[in-house]
């Protein structure tokens, strides 16, 4: 039989004086477990309860906490079934500094701390919005204040979820053609709200659809009422975002000024490179990987992109881009008007970021690879790896994570060596406690003989185990 048991040092040392000694577990660390226990002192987990509902009616002897902790772990290992979250974690210690860990005198933790069909109908719980606007929640209403983290530059995108095209069976899923892959796929669109945090980036807000819904369709609401934009913040878009209504909203109901490139068939394209022809003030580009570009500033060009209600148009200034080796212009535009056109293009330039984002969250981290083809398993898995990969961006904000920033961390677990630490794990009744090597030999050294003798033959027990 399993037994969760609970912190209780003071109980665990006094009963094992008296003879009471069930376990003994020598504790290991792994860059999984320092992470999430980074992130559970940082008081993480508590933002996930807060903002995630927990909808079991009965059998919460596993705590919910540790639910989502172990998915979570299960994400960042790279182990995308529902029958890994049961053995995402299984170090005492970690276990332990989550407030509980797992007592097995009969060897039935092979199983794991829960059940595949306990999880599966726990999910079943969910619908697809829950799990969306939990994240959203989460992020905005727990990690962001208790962490202090407030963003001034952000950038959205949306990125193809792709599942096999021949399986009509992904609920919500649809067939379209993708622009990328210049093929028809069948799948779904995630959208991405990043912000800009030190030398890394958030994924602040989430919205899902299918495949076949436009990107500006599916993002609009988003960006028009999220919390995460403030008055003065930038937001980064790509093409798929021109609109010239949401350009106006956000800079006249928020006060957020957009960077947004224009398509070669817009009127204010051609204008802006014409006026940059004729003014003939070219200024080398600032990035020195672009050394063949040169830019320039090209203003009132607003009166070329013409809304249904042109008194609400905004003016914008455009950054004009020459590549003198093709011979090929771009025109990149920003509604601050203040603004030069190093800064424009500068500011633009961050927004590959959120493709590094992507690919990394497709080719590492594999949130594609959904075992299921229920949408409330499939939103669970996405959710996992998104808040996994969240945890590790915050990891690397923290001193003993800086030197992982800017590295995959899929590419890091392929050669990273587990460390035995010097901590032992003692199980008595339903309590246990956490001692370093050296109180255990002092415990050890001032106990009676009798207790000597059970210590030895619950060690020599977990030896057979072994």
């Amino acid at each position: 039989m399993i037994r969760l048991c609970k912190h209780n040092q003071d109980n665990v040392i006094a009963k094992v004086r008296e003879g009471q000694l069930d376990a003994v577990a020598l504790s290991t660390s792994g860059l999984i477990d320092d992470i999430i226990l980074a992130m559970n002192d940082s008081k993480i987990f508590n933002c996930l309860k807060d903002n995630i509902p927990d909808l079991r009616a009965h059998n919460t002897t596993i705590p919910y906490e540790l639910i989502w902790a172990s998915a979570i772990a299960a994400k960042m290992k790279v182990q995308t079934s529902l029958t890994d979250v049961p053995f995402a974690i299984n170090d005492h210690r970690t276990l332990a500094k989550l407030g509980y860990t797992l007592l097995d005198p009969d060897g039935n933790l092979k199983a794991g701390l829960m059940q595949e069909g306990t999880l599966r109908f726990l999910l079943g719980k969910y619908d697809r919005n829950l799990f969306i606007k939990g994240y959203n929640d989460t992020v905005q209403k727990g990690i962001m204040p208790l962490l202090d983290i407030s963003p001034d530059i952000h950038i959205l995108d949306c990125t193809e979820l792709e599942v096999n095209i021949d399986n009509p069976n992904y609920e919500e899923s649809t067939v379209t053609y993708s622009k990328n892959k210049d093929r028809d796929m069948r799948g779904y669109k995630l959208s991405t709200l990043r912000g800009i945090v030190e030398d890394t980036g958030i994924i602040e807000e989430i919205r899902f659809g299918t495949a076949k819904i436009h990107d500006l369709k599916l993002s609009e609401d988003m960006v028009k009422t999220t919390p995460v934009l403030k008055p003065g913040d930038i937001l980064i878009n790509d093409r798929g975002f021109i609109s010239r209504e949401l350009l106006n909203y956000l800079k006249l109901k928020r006060n957020v000024d957009t960077y947004i490139p224009l398509r070669s068939d817009m009127d204010a394209y051609s204008e802006a490179i014409f006026g940059a022809k004729q003014q003939n003030d070219w200024i080398p580009h600032p990035n020195e990987n672009r050394k063949n570009q040169y830019i320039s500033l090209v203003s009132g060009m607003g009166l070329y992109w013409v809304s249904d209600n042109p008194e609400e148009d905004v003016p914008f200034n455009s950054c004009v881009v020459w590549d003198k080796k093709d011979d090929e212009y771009f025109v990149f535009i920003s509604t601050d008007i203040n603004t030069t056109a190093k800064d424009i293009i500068l500011t633009y330039e961050l927004r590959p970021e959120i493709e590094e984002d992507f690919r990394q969250i497709k080719d590492f981290w594999k949130i594609e690879d959904f075992k299921s083809t229920k949408i409330n398993v499939i939103l669970f898995h996405i959710v996992c790896v998104l808040f996994g990969y969240l945890f590790y961006q915050l990891y690397t904000l923290l001193p003993e994570g800086e030197a992982f920033l800017h590295k995959s961390l899929p590419i890091i677990l392929k050669t990273y060596i587990p460390k035995v630490m010097p901590y032992v794990v003692l199980y008595a009744g339903y309590e246990f406690g956490v001692l370093t090597l050296f109180e255990l030999l002092e415990l050890y050294a001032h106990s009676s003989e009798d207790v000597r003798k059970k210590f030895e033959v619950v060690l020599k027990k977990n030896e057979t185990k072994e």
